[in-house]
Parts: structure tokens; C-alpha cells; sequence
């Protein structure tokens, strides 16, 4: 990615000197530096988390289409989200690019993201592992804990699959909300640390 060609973001601060020859023009530059590896690495984690929830959501709205039943809100809220996150991973690659990668910025959005995949982590949490007839519930009663489990090239076994797939895409998804929950708390932590070791 970018940040391997270089791990500074430079800010040029141009002012004109006042003087009574017209002034003298003063270029700084200010250089942030930051972790190549890191970044890299939260960027590629973040993605991966971001694209299989888009994935496995939009295969739900189409699966509740097909069925003919309503779609919960939070089907197209995450995938909402997790377009947003690429759309801030391609902005960050952008200025990296242009070596304008700022801490505020990062920080900002990282936050404005924490809050939106934490309200999507509660609401899977909820409908994953909640009290009353929980996904994780009627996984282990009707998919896991079939007894026996169905074989052979028939409509039933074909069914079962398919359920099961359905309960360990809910895992995926919850799994990997909580990753990208985490991931962001991990970015703000490293703006923190970048603003930081600038100020020594």
C-alpha cells in the first residue's frame, strides 16, 4: 500500500515576512511520522471486516426478498457503514498519497466510525445472543444440535446446509464487528501516538 513508500505526512505552512523590502517568503514543513506496518495492517483488516459484512448482509436481504419478509433495519444500516469505512479507508490512502495524512483527521473519522460499528455490534450482540429466541438459540436447537444430522442427496440435507451456513455467517458478522470495533479504537490509539512523539 502507500504508507510503505513513505510513512511521513508532510504540511508545508507558507508565510510571507513583513519588511521594508517586501518581505521574504518562509516555507516550513512540518512532518508527521507514521507507522507503515501498522497502517497497513489496520487498512487491510479493516477492508476484509468491512466487505464480509456488506457481503453476508446483502445475501440476507436477498434470502428475506426471496422469502418475502421485512428486512430488519440494521441489514442495511451496517452495510451502510461498512461502505462508509471503505469510502474513509480510500480518503486515507488518498492523502497518504499526498503526504497530508493529518492525526485530527484520522482521529475524527475514526471515532465518527467508532460509535457507528459499536451501535452495529450491540444490535448483532442482541439479536445474536439475546434472551428470547435468539439466532445462537435456535442455531444450537434446530442446526448444531440436530440429532442425527441429516445425509444424502435429498431436500432435507440441502436445507440443513444451507441453515447451517446462515448461523456461522452470523458468527462471521459478529465476529468481525467486534474485530473492526476494536481495529478503530487501535487507529485513534496510533493518531494519539503520532500527535504525541510530533510534540516531543
Amino acid at each position: 500500500m502507500a504508507s510503505t513508500v513513505t510513512s511521513d505526512s508532510l504540511v508545508y505552512d507558507r508565510s510571507r515576512g513583513i519588511g521594508g523590502d517586501g518581505g521574504v517568503g518562509v516555507e516550513r514543513v512540518h512532518k508527521y511520522h507514521w507507522p507503515a506496518i501498522q497502517l497497513n495492517v489496520w487498512m487491510l483488516v479493516m477492508l476484509i471486516a468491512a466487505c464480509t459484512i456488506i457481503g453476508v448482509f446483502a445475501t440476507f436481504i436477498d434470502v428475506q426478498n426471496i422469502l418475502l419478509l421485512p428486512v430488519p433495519w440494521y441489514f442495511p444500516y451496517f452495510i451502510t457503514v461498512s461502505s462508509l469505512t471503505i469510502l474513509f479507508i480510500a480518503f486515507l490512502l488518498a492523502l497518504i498519497f499526498q503526504r497530508r495524512l493529518l492525526p485530527s483527521i484520522v482521529m475524527i473519522g475514526g471515532f465518527i466510525l467508532f460509535v457507528l460499528w459499536l451501535v452495529g455490534l450491540i444490535v448483532i450482540s442482541v439479536q445474536l445472543w439475546g434472551p428470547n429466541g435468539s439466532v445462537n438459540s435456535n442455531c444450537n436447537l434446530f442446526v448444531f444440535g440436530a440429532d442425527p444430522q441429516p445425509t444424502g442427496q435429498n431436500l432435507v440435507t440441502l436445507a440443513w446446509l444451507e441453515q447451517r451456513s446462515i448461523c456461522q455467517s452470523w458468527y462471521a458478522v459478529f465476529s468481525f464487528a467486534l474485530v473492526g470495533t476494536v481495529f478503530l479504537v487501535w487507529i485513534m490509539v496510533i493518531a494519539y501516538q503520532v500527535f504525541a512523539d510530533d510534540r516531543r
